[in-house]
C-alpha cells in the first residue's frame, strides 16, 4: 500500500496481481433485471437510469468482441502497455440462460489481453448452475462478482426498491468465495433518510462480510429516474463535497486493511446529471479526495483493527 495514500486501491491490487495497469472495459451483455421485467417489480432501483447504470459501456451495438475493440480504442488514448478486465456492468449480468452467459464469458476470456472478468449482478440471480459456470470461468482467469448492496437498512432498501433481502447477501458472499470467486460489494453514501451512523453501519457490515472489495458511490440524481422526482420535489438533499469526503474517510478507516477499494466515488453521465453538480468534474473530485486523505492522515483499516481488538478483548 503506497505510504502517501491510505487505502488499497484497485490499481494497487491489479498491479500486484498482473504486474501492469489494468483497465476495465465496460460491456453490455444485452440483459435486463428481475426488478424491471415484472418478476420482482418494474422500473428498477429508484436511482437506476434507463441504461441500467451502464452509461459508460461500449454497447449495446455489435457483438461482445466488437464492444471490446471499441472500448480498447478509448483506453489506448490513455496507455499503450496495459491489460484489461472485461466488466459486464449494466443491469443484472447473470439474468439469462447459462448457454448465453457461457457464450458471453467465453468470448471475453478468449482474448489474450483480457486478464480478468467482472460481473455485476444480484445475489438472487446466482442459481447453482450459474455459480458452477462462474467457478469454471474462474479456473481460467480471475473472476469478480459485484453485488449492489448499497445499504443494510431495510427502510432504505425498500425506498430504493432493491427488492432483495439482506439475507441473500449474507448467503451469497461465502458461497462465491468458496467457489474461488472474488466478491465486491457496492455502497451508496448519502442515501435519503440515512444518518452518518447508519452509513457507517453499512460500512461495518461490508467490513465483516468476507468480501474482497468495496465500491463507494456518491448518491447522484439523474434525469429520468424516479429518484429525480423526489429530489425535484424537495424531499431530500444531496451531499456537498466536503461532507462526502468526511463520510468516505470514516468508511475507509472502518474496512479491513486488505480489502480492495475498487472505486472512491461514482458518477453519472453529465448530460443527465441533476445533482450534485460538483460530481461532474471527476478529476477535481478525485484530486480533492486524495488531498484530504493526505491532509487528514487517513489510513485504511485503523478503526477496523481497533474494533476487532475490542471484540477480542471483551470475548465477542
Amino acid at each position: 500500500m503506497p505510504a502517501e495514500y491510505g487505502f488499497r486501491s484497485f490499481d494497487d491490487d491489479m498491479k500486484a496481481r498482473f504486474g501492469k495497469k489494468i483497465y476495465r472495459l465496460s460491456l453490455d451483455g444485452g440483459m435486463t433485471c428481475p426488478n424491471r421485467d415484472g418478476t420482482l417489480g418494474t422500473g428498477g432501483c429508484i436511482f437506476c437510469s434507463g441504461s441500467g447504470s451502464g452509461e459508460f459501456s461500449a454497447g449495446p451495438q455489435g457483438s461482445v468482441s466488437e464492444q471490446i475493440e471499441r472500448a480498447k480504442a478509448l483506453v489506448r488514448r490513455k496507455a499503450n502497455s496495459c491489460g484489461y478486465m472485461a466488466y459486464f456492468q449494466n443491469f443484472t449480468n447473470t439474468y439469462a440462460p447459462v448457454e448465453k452467459l457461457r457464450t458471453l464469458f467465453d468470448a471475453v476470456l478468449d482474448c489474450e489481453d483480457v486478464y480478468a472478468l467482472s460481473v455485476a449482478t444480484r445475489p438472487d440471480c446466482l442459481e447453482p448452475e450459474k455459480l458452477d459456470l462462474l467457478a469454471e470461468m474462474a479456473s481460467r482467469k480471475p473472476v469478480w462478482v459485484e453485488l449492489g448492496l448499497q445499504t443494510v437498512h431495510n427502510r432504505t432498501a425498500e425506498y430504493i426498491r432493491r427488492r432483495c433481502p439482506l439475507s441473500a447477501f449474507n448467503a451469497a458472499v461465502p458461497v462465491l468465495r468458496g467457489a474461488g470467486i472474488h466478491v465486491v460489494l457496492h455502497m451508496i453514501i448519502g442515501l435519503p433518510g440515512e444518518t452518518p451512523e447508519m452509513m457507517l453501519q453499512t460500512a461495518d457490515y461490508i467490513a465483516d462480510s468476507g468480501a474482497d472489495g468495496i465500491k463507494f458511490h456518491l448518491l447522484h440524481v439523474l434525469r429520468g429516474t424516479d429518484l429525480a422526482a423526489d429530489y425535484l420535489a424537495g424531499r431530500f438533499q444531496t451531499l456537498e463535497l466536503d461532507a462526502y469526503i468526511d463520510l468516505l474517510e470514516a468508511c475507509i478507516r472502518r474496512i479491513p486493511p486488505e480489502m480492495t477499494v475498487h472505486r472512491l466515488t461514482g458518477d453519472g453521465a453529465k448530460s443527465a446529471l441533476i445533482a450534485p453538480l460538483w460530481s461532474a468534474d471527476k478529476k477535481r473530485v478525485l484530486n480533492e479526495i486524495h488531498r484530504r486523505f493526505r491532509l487528514d492522515g487517513v489510513r485504511q483499516g485503523t478503526d477496523f483493527v481497533a474494533r476487532r481488538q475490542e471484540k477480542t478483548f471483551f470475548g465477542h
